[in-house]
């Protein structure tokens, strides 16, 4: 083939984008986009904790410790609030929030590992119970995930027996140390009446319906 005829079969070659190969003598330099992503650490899902928690018993916990399986673990808090991981044996998690959990562990971690790095990821809230008893559908404990009132705890305990008494129905709480009873009258409530009866409620409430 003459230089000519190379040269008219490089242009129609561009003109069509093909047979772009690389040009010899020159180093081809990858795409950033096919750079390959830098290792990164596992994320491990958990649940949106409200302001203020602290960890309680049957709490679900993930402790996972950086570059450090064995130590990593999925835990639930025991009644006694401890719980229990490998190498570091028995930790308190009771009363703790996440964020001090994950300081106790890490300096508990330190006298086996170098600079250990340590994420405590809350699965799943079990210690924050309200309860529910009396005439309703399914009365027991129910766990208080988030901000719930009296009208939503109810339904979720199957509604209102039949032959409740809806205008008797008491919430129970401690508070300071002594015991008080907030009447809630689900009559009122429903035909939009005294709506400040319908109280957020705190964990270790007990609604009782009548």
């Amino acid at each position: 083939m003459t230089g000519t005829s190379f040269a008219k079969c490089s242009l129609i070659a561009i003109a069509l984008g093909i047979g772009a190969g690389p040009v010899l003598g020159q180093t081809q330099k990858p795409s950033p986009s096919a750079a390959p992503a830098a290792a990164a650490p596992g994320a491990v899902a958990g649940v949106t904790t409200p302001p203020g928690f602290v960890i309680g018993p049957d709490d679900v916990l993930t402790i996972v410790y950086w570059r450090e399986k064995d130590l990593s673990a999925e835990v639930v808090v025991r009644p006694d609030g401890m719980i229990s991981l490998p190498l570091l044996n028995d930790v308190r998690a009771e009363g703790l929030t996440p964020e001090q959990l994950r300081v106790a562990l890490t300096t508990a971690a330190s006298k086996f590992v170098e600079e250990p790095t340590v994420t405590v990821v809350v699965k799943s809230i079990n210690s924050r119970k309200v309860f529910v008893t009396g005439q309703v559908g399914k009365p027991g404990p129910y766990p208080l995930g988030g901000p719930t009132t009296v009208v939503q705890i109810l339904s979720t305990a199957g509604g209102l027996a039949e032959y409740a008494k809806k205008s008797k129905i008491m919430v129970l709480r401690t508070e300071g140390g002594k015991s008080v009873a907030l009447p809630f009258n689900y009559e009122e409530v429903m035909q939009g009446k005294r709506l400040q009866q319908n109280i957020e409620l705190k964990p270790g409430d007990t609604v009782v319906v009548p």
